[in-house]
């Protein structure tokens, strides 16, 4: 599924990019060389990114 149509960015990117990056949405399309174009996707991008930090904090704890 894409998150952002104007990137182009797929969730499995974006959730990769997410287990590589401490900061946020914006800070994983960076690091996917990309940048905002219209925002509507960052609510939906920063939540995915929440939860894929989440579940990394979760994986090493254990």
């Amino acid at each position: 599924m894409y998150v952002c149509i104007c990137n182009a960015i797929r969730e499995t990117e974006l959730r990769r990019a997410a287990r590589h990056c401490a900061g946020d949405a914006e800070a994983c399309y960076a690091m996917l060389g990309k940048n905002p174009q219209c925002g509507s996707c960052l609510c939906d991008a920063d939540a995915i990114v929440f939860e894929e930090q989440e579940m990394g904090c979760t994986r090493a704890a254990a």
